[in-house]
């Protein structure tokens, strides 16, 4: 069995084609990039956000997290959820609802002290794509699988990624 080292692609990793990226050749810790792409939030007509200034998080085997400048949110869209978590490297999340639903639950989740590391992204929020409609460049994203993760699944990215069926001892 194939055991993780941080150091190289496994042999189970897709190959990317021209314009893709591997999550496999991302780091690990993650690390933060920047990306120009205009990347857009809705719920139903509502437009939560809109921005081309936006973080990615890049880590090994996981979808990037696009975080969107709080500039760039509609916040009175979003009520604070009652639910939290901690991350390794970022800190503790603190979650958002949908002000119309907050029955419904966590659409988001954001840092609003994140570890020295990640401190560009004070501030900023990320959202599921399988609970709102995200899009980048147009491109309507895919939610990555698994019902915790966050990640964003889009062409330009393959896998496989943590979260599919088989992925659990990553």
């Amino acid at each position: 069995m194939w055991k993780f080292t941080g150091q190289e692609r496994p042999p189970f990793a897709e190959e990317p084609a021209v314009g893709q990226e591997s999550v496999w050749d991302y780091p690990r810790p993650p690390v933060l990039a920047s990306s120009d792409a205009m990347v857009e939030v809705r719920a139903g007509s509502l437009l939560l956000a809109r921005s081309s200034a936006c973080l990615r998080v890049l880590e090994t085997a996981s979808p990037p997290t696009y975080y969107i400048p709080a500039q760039d949110i509609d916040r009175s869209l979003l009520v604070r959820a009652t639910c939290s978590s901690f991350c390794e490297w970022k800190g503790e999340a603190t979650y958002w609802a949908l002000a119309s639903d907050p029955a419904a639950g966590a659409v988001a989740w954001s840092y609003a002290s994140p570890n020295e590391r990640f401190a560009a992204i004070d501030g900023c929020i990320s959202f599921y794509p399988g609970r709102v409609e995200c899009r980048v460049d147009g491109e309507r994203v895919k939610p990555q699988p698994g019902a915790f993760y966050g990640g964003w699944v889009t062409q330009s990215i393959t896998g496989p990624f943590k979260g599919e069926p088989g992925t659990g001892h990553w």
